[in-house]
Parts: structure tokens; sequence; C-alpha cells
């Protein structure tokens, strides 16, 4: 009799123990980010990217026809660049003090000073040109046109073109490598090609494996790992010098931007689909998806601050869910920038 209540008591001992570590286990996966803020721009237009200003507190918003340009904390307006017709991607080279904006429609970049907001020239580009970069290392803008599927390459010192790359295929997002290596996601054709920075030839050419339409790409430069994420709900971990895919993960529906955070190894693929996939980096082999986050329909392209670590996603309201046959109606005025962190 002893010995059998000794059995059970040391059962509920170990079932105890076992709940504790799940809890603890479940409590680890969490990644803590939440919404805290929702900020209003109170005008309609479709959007695409969104840029956080490397000074001050200005986060940029792409809408249409222009450029909102609101306090990122308050959500205040100040200021407005306007003639961005079919506007994408907006990036800063800060040390000449210049932004860029890429404006699809007009296939053109807008050049804007950043510290005054001020229009001061266009410089033009292929057809199309969607997502845009500046690389320190290069110190050079990296355009990506989807139309005539090359590669625009731009002088901030005096705005001249300095090669244009054709690729072969629709570029989606470009990343560098900080030593002269530029990856740049084909999404027709399901691979990543790597140029030279140096001599702009195209060194490599990189299959995503399952991994369909590649869209948001980002790079930890430390582990040498890219982070694509893809139409069909994966996101692909690829090694950065040999192409070797690493890890494929799954992430929310509808996924048009990656982030990575350097400082808390991160990363965050914004999906349409209303949620955002936080993953983490514990090592260069070791690649786990903590959760999907809840976010808002519609939420599919990204911005961090890697400062207060906050994550910005542009969406709005919408009057019914979207099909095949149409995109969903927007909501007049209901444009929005909601704002996550831990």
């Amino acid at each position: 009799m002893y010995k059998i209540n000794l059995n059970i008591n040391s059962l509920k001992k170990f079932v105890l123990v076992c709940f504790l570590i799940s809890i603890a286990s479940i409590s680890v996966a969490q990644s803590g980010y939440h919404l805290v803020n929702t900020l209003h721009i109170p005008s309609s237009g479709r959007w695409d990217y969104i840029a956080v200003s490397p000074i001050g507190d200005n986060l940029y918003v792409s809408h249409q026809t222009q450029v909102n340009i609101i306090n990122k904390n308050t959500g205040d307006s100040t200021g407005v660049i306007a003639n961005t017709t079919g506007v994408h991607g907006i990036a800063f080279a800060t040390e000449f003090n210049k932004g860029y904006i890429s404006n699809g429609k007009l296939n053109n970049l807008t050049i804007f000073n950043l510290k005054t907001n001020e229009t001061i020239g266009n410089v033009a580009t292929g057809e199309n040109p969607d997502a845009i970069m500046y690389d320190d290392f290069t110190k050079r803008i990296y355009v990506c046109n989807g139309k005539s599927k090359d590669l625009t390459i731009i002088d901030p010192k005096d705005n001249k073109v300095l090669k244009t790359v054709f690729l072969d295929g629709k570029p989606e997002t470009a990343v560098s490598n900080t030593t002269g290596l530029i990856y740049i996601n084909i999404e027709d054709k399901n691979e990543i090609v790597v140029v030279d920075a140096k001599t702009f030839a195209i060194k490599n050419r990189w299959k995503t494996g399952k991994g369909e339409e590649p869209s948001g790409l980002a790079i930890d430069t430390k582990t040498k790992r890219l982070f694509a994420g893809c139409s069909n709900k994966l996101l692909i971990v690829m090694d950065a010098a040999s192409g070797k895919i690493i890890k494929e993960l799954p992430i929310g529906d509808g996924c048009d931007g990656v982030a990575f955070d350097a400082e808390l190894k991160l990363v965050f693929s914004s999906n349409g689909d209303g949620t955002l996939t936080v993953i983490k980096e514990k090592s260069a082999k070791d690649v786990v998806v903590l959760e999907n986050v809840q976010t808002k329909k519609g939420a599919r392209t990204i911005a961090i601050d890697e400062h207060t670590h906050k994550i910005y996603l542009p969406t709005a309201d919408f009057a019914h869910t979207k099909t095949k046959e149409s995109r969903p109606e927007m909501i007049p005025g209901s444009f929005q920038v909601l704002v996550l962190e831990k």
C-alpha cells in the first residue's frame, strides 16, 4: 500500500513538472510583439512601401500619387511629397542629405532634401521602378525595375545612372551584404540573383527551392543568411555565400515584406492575411518560428525602427474580402499605419 501511494505521488509530481515545463516553453515561444498604436492618414489611395527616416522622427509612407510624411510617435502630419505617381519605395542616402522615391508610373525617381523634404530633382530609371535601397558600402542607390526586368544603379553624388543591369526576370527587393554583393529577389523566376557591385556582373542565380514568387527579402550580414518571403506561405532561409537552402519556414499568406532586427536577431514577415510572422534566428543553422501576431488585413509591407525596435505596417479598412476577380475595396479615409512593439 505504501509503495502504491509513493508511485501515485511521484506520478503527480512528474505531471506537475511536465505542465510547468510546457507553460514555460509556451511563454518563451511568444515574441511579445503586439499592437500599441494606429496612426491615421485620412485620405484615399493605394500604398506600397513604408520607411523610417534615419534622422529625426519622420515616417515616410507611399500613397498612390504622393508620399505622406508623419511623426512616427504621434502620427501628426509633417509634410507631403507630391507628384510621385505610382509610388512604391523610399530610400535614404543620409551622408548626401538626399532621399529617393521610386515612381512606378513615371519611370523615374523623385529626389528630395532629407532635412527639408523639398523636392530637388528627378532621375530616369527603367520601367516601373519598384523597391529601392541605398547601400552604405558602395554608396549607391539600387532600383528594382519590375517591367523592364533590370536594376538601375545611381550615384547619389551627382544623381547619374552608373549602370543598368538586365536581370532577365522581375526584381522585387534588393539587399546588400555590405562587402560588395547585392542580392535581388526575382519573383517570376523563383530565384535570387547575386550582382557584383564593383563589376556590375551577375555572379550567381540561386533557386528558392519550394519557395514561390519571392517578394520580401532581408539579410543577416553576420551569419550570412538571406530571408526570402514567398507567396506560397514559406520563408526561405538561404546561405548568402553558397546559395544553399538552410530552412523552409511557414509564414502567413500574402507576404510582401521581410525585415530583420540585427540586435534582437528577429525576422519579421508582414502578411496581407492580417498576420506578422515572427521568427527567431538562434544561430546560423537554428531558425524557428515564434508566432503569428494578429495585425490587420492588407498589412503586407513593413518597416522596422532599428533604434526602438518598433514595427510599422501600412493598411486600411476594407468593405469586403478580396476575391480572385477583384481587389478588396478600401473604405475612403481609412488609410492607417499599425505600430507594434514588444
